[in-house]
């Protein structure tokens, strides 16, 4: 085993992006997630050709990641909720220009301004994106230490499929502190990008970062083409934890930082002689359809910190072949193990 580290999970984000070879961050400061910005001021001139720069708006931050990863550098922004709303644009430009890089959404409570307390209501905005047909990567850690290892495998990702990914977080995983390992240190093995618009030397053809198509039939051709890769996307990299399901009649399905609480309130179930499991996404999109499809529960228990924004991708998974339930806290309140067992013992009783 490595040396570990005692870190606040914004922070471990943060050097874990460095380690994976990120040499460009460009941000602005939102709570709960401005330690990211913080932490990479004080890192990123460390680096060699490492650059930081606190842009002057959230718009700007995310125009300056489509530059840097047009030019082939591994290139991330963060922000909370209301921040990323700002980023959509620039996150549908990169979509549309084939560009992989790293987005961070550290979420708070919402809609507008809402508050600093965490959540989960930037569900459907990860998942179903901004204006035009496309996808991101979309990844939900429920540790400091999966913050940590998610961080590179998104970048390996968002390499491999040439997309966007996301980092989908909330406040509670941003500032809690646990132990955590480093796998490595700095990366060099970084994949090859021919396609970069990034200097040539005569040696090659000029290569055009666009996304714009003027005519509707490359536009369309343009869009087909992606979608062939998403479908590849889908079959290959679902990821999802699977916690006592072979037999359980009642699953939650919870993501994130929900399902630590929702972890305890299944083992509290067992004890009881209720036979709970749980189904805990990693990937959000690609949604793990696989995972819910291997389960034969009775019931289903979607528990989120939103009113419900993963329920419609549960039914879906399960092809509405048994009934799906929610609970849910919002406004930046924590649900506690006690209330969803309260539900589990509901739902066992009705049968």
């Amino acid at each position: 085993m490595g040396q570990r580290y005692l870190m606040k999970g914004n922070e471990a984000l943060a050097e874990s992006a460095i380690r994976s070879g990120c040499k460009c961050f460009f941000g602005y400061p939102i709570t709960p997630q401005t330690e990211i910005a913080a932490y990479m001021a004080k890192r990123m001139p460390q680096i060699d050709g490492g650059v930081y720069l606190q842009a002057e708006s959230e718009i700007a931050a995310a125009n300056m990641v489509l530059g840097a990863a047009s030019a082939g550098f591994r290139a991330m922004t963060s922000s909370s909720s209301p921040g990323i709303s700002l980023k959509s644009e620039a996150i549908s430009y990169l979509a549309a220009s084939d560009l992989p890089c790293l987005i961070v959404n550290i979420q708070r409570a919402g809609p507008g301004l809402g508050g600093i307390q965490p959540s989960q209501s930037d569900y459907w905005q990860a998942t179903h994106n901004g204006h035009g047909d496309f996808h991101l990567l979309v990844f939900a850690p429920n540790s400091v230490q999966e913050m940590v290892d998610l961080v590179e495998h998104a970048f390996d990702k968002a390499d491999q499929y040439r997309m966007p990914a996301m980092i989908l977080g909330d406040g509670t995983l941003g500032q809690m502190m646990e132990p955590i390992e480093f796998r490595h240190d700095i990366r060099t093995d970084l994949p090859e990008k021919p396609w970069a618009a990034n200097g040539h030397q005569n040696q090659r053809e000029h290569n055009i970062i666009n996304s714009l198509f003027l005519q509707p039939s490359e536009l369309e051709k343009s869009n087909l083409e992606r979608f062939q890769r998403y479908e590849m996307v889908k079959q290959k990299e679902q990821m999802a934890e699977e916690y006592l399901t072979e037999d359980a009649d009642i699953v939650v399905v919870a993501f994130g930082a929900t399902s630590r609480i929702a972890k305890s309130a299944v083992r509290a179930a067992r004890e009881q002689g209720i036979k709970a499991g749980l189904i805990r996404p990693i990937t959000l999109w690609p949604f793990p359809v696989q995972a819910l499809k291997r389960c034969h529960a009775k019931k289903f228990l979607t528990v989120e910190m939103n009113m419900g924004q993963m329920v419609d991708d549960v039914r879906l998974a399960i092809e509405c072949r048994c009934p799906v339930e929610f609970y849910g806290r919002v406004g930046g309140i924590i649900p506690k193990p006690a209330e969803i067992l309260e539900q589990l013992q509901k739902m066992a009783k009705e049968g």
